[in-house]
């Protein structure tokens, strides 16, 4: 029986492991997008369901496997293309403006402390184990520079999920934004001094600092000429469809061209998004806001793909301790540095307290620059390497946005940054109907009506009986249909006026069906009773007013984050 179990499992590993790609992402997407959706209800950033579900596909299951994962690569180009293009949306001239120079000392004192603290305790560990000075010295150096890297999808998405604005935010966008950078520059320095200790160096220090410094600049010359382009593409069209036809394209000529000489597509696509945020501020919100309702599933099958990296099975004694050993020292290296370089340059206290924990998370990046080093350097030191990165990835990803929400939620940064909708998605009736509008008794005379409808603002009056009960509605229209005829005005009373009830609501159904079902019976106002079963009236849902005052509280909770920047020091 046990034979038979196992013949099937095996036999349905196979079968399942020669699923086509679009099969397969159907079930990366909906695994992810249901697995992360459970997970953000028990109040755990989705981006951790995310993973689990690329650990359960890949190394439990089988079903992804690393030839596949390796075959997806212009996927996960665009995926990290995607995301720093989004990154730049966020950096407009006015925040660098305002906290350029903060950033700049912050970026370099949280990057260097990673690189220094893992590259010491790295360098320990391996020469515990290998007794190999110089060996264990290279280990360190990559990896610590491999430390200094900071995974912006999982950073990013946390700030998007929870909708946050203020001084923290705008610090970790810049850093996350500019980071990889860094670590590209830390990376290259590194390995070049790794590959003079282990006698294998290719071409003068020279040369390799003038090859680095190319990429860098350009990748922004690349991003900046893309930029350029859409400006002047979307100046030409109107319609959505085409607005988010010409911000893809685009981006894909960005990632497609960095990776023929493999540059990272982070930094053009970066540029991209700052210079279009830039040359065209308003009109470019719109065309962001499109790219972002297009982009879930390709975060969700990013995450899920960078879950299914993950290898326990390869994982030796010493190496455990190296994992600890990177971990520890990279979180100790980015919370000390950037507690440092945030009290030098006088930044905000909740910038000082919580940006370290906020910058923890590791992913696309670094593991790029590990499976890079497992191909420039020997077997041992390559698949250590891959391996330490990995694990310590894994546990970022896990752990990493945990501690994000923890930071954005002490700082009192979230949901500063909601929009209309995002309002309207939240709200149910009774958090922005009128409690206590104007009634009119089912008996009352028209000319009592009258004096109602001069002493008050609203143009919808519910009638009702002597319950409270709802039994129709007066409007100003029916006042001026019933003085059409003066011989019955005299004596009509209110519940010969009354208009029937099209539609009615409750107060706990979510706002957004209300307002669907407003559209639907082309109504500006709708009665809110008690309960379904219930006419006694409770309120009234007026849609201009609703709109009016989820607009005011848009604007108030962003004035409300912009004070906070301004008065926390």
């Amino acid at each position: 029986m046990i034979t038979m179990v196992n013949t099937v499992i095996i036999a349905s590993t196979e079968a399942f492991g020669r699923l086509n790609l679009v099969l397969l992402f159907g079930f990366v997407i909906l695994g992810g997008a249901f697995v992360s959706r459970i997970f953000q209800k028990l109040n755990i950033p989705q981006i951790v369901g995310c993973v689990i579900v690329g650990i359960l596909l890949g190394d439990i299951s089988g079903l992804i496997s690393a030839e596949m994962i390796e075959s997806l690569e212009p996927f996960t180009m665009f995926a990290l293309g995607l995301i720093g293009f989004m990154i730049g949306a966020e950096l407009r001239g006015d925040v660098f403006k305002k906290y350029g120079r903060q950033f700049f000392i912050i970026l370099f004192s949280q990057g260097i402390g990673a690189f220094v603290l893992v590259g010491l305790g790295a360098s320990v560990v391996a020469w515990l184990v290998t007794r190999s000075l110089c060996g264990s010295i290279a280990m360190g150096l990559v990896l610590g520079a491999i430390a200094s890297a900071t995974a912006p999808a999982a950073t990013v998405n946390v700030l998007w999920e929870y909708k946050t604005r203020g001084p923290l935010t705008a610090a970790v966008l810049a850093i996350v934004a500019l980071d990889d950078a860094l670590a590209l520059v830390l990376y290259r320095s590194a390995a070049t001094g790794a590959k003079a200790l282990m006698g294998t160096v290719d071409g003068s220090v020279l040369s390799t600092v003038l090859l680095l410094v190319g990429e860098i600049v350009g990748a922004v010359i690349l991003g900046f000429l893309a930029g350029v382009l859409l400006y002047y593409l979307l100046r030409l069209v109107r319609a959505e469809d085409k607005i988010l036809e010409f911000a893809i394209s685009c981006l894909l000529l960005v990632v497609g061209i960095s990776m023929i000489p493999g540059i990272d597509p982070i930094l053009p696509a970066m540029t991209l998004g700052i210079t279009i945020a830039n040359l065209m501020p308003r009109q470019s919100k719109g065309m962001f806001r499109l790219v972002e309702k297009f982009s879930p599933p390709i975060y969700i099958s990013f995450f899920v793909l960078a879950g299914a990296h993950m290898e326990f099975g390869r994982i030796a004694p010493w190496v455990a301790g190296m994992i600890v050993v990177y971990t520890v020292c990279r979180a100790s290296g980015k919370v000390l540095g950037s507690w440092l370089g945030a009290t030098y340059s006088g930044a905000r206290s909740v910038v000082r307290k919580y940006l370290g924990i906020c910058l923890l998370p590791q992913a696309g990046v670094a593991i790029g620059l590990a499976i890079l080093a497992g191909q420039q350097f020997g077997a041992d030191l390559g698949k250590t390497i891959i391996i330490v990165v990995m694990m310590a990835t894994f546990l970022m990803e896990i752990f990493g946005p945990m501690l994000v929400k923890v930071g954005i939620k002490r700082a009192g940064e979230v949901g500063m940054n909601v929009t209309e909708e995002d309002l309207i998605k939240s709200y149910t009736v009774g958090d922005v109907m009128d409690a206590r509008p104007t009634n009119i008794a089912q008996d009352l005379p028209l000319h009592r009506i009258l004096e109602i409808f001069s002493t008050t603002e609203s143009m919808y009056y519910p009638v009702v009986d002597s319950q409270s009960r709802i039994i129709g509605i007066i409007t100003i229209a029916d006042i001026k249909e019933m003085f059409a005829n003066q011989d019955v005005a005299g004596w009509l009373l209110a519940c010969d006026v009354a208009e029937p009830v099209l539609d009615k609501t409750t107060p706990k159904k979510p706002l957004e069906e209300a307002i669907e079902q407003m559209h639907q019976y082309d109504l500006e106002s709708m009665p809110v009773v008690a309960s379904e079963d219930s006419n006694k009236l409770v309120g009234v849902l007026d849609y201009r007013k609703t709109l009016r005052k989820i607009s005011a509280e848009v604007l108030h909770r962003r004035k409300q984050a912009d004070e906070m920047a301004l008065a926390r020091g």
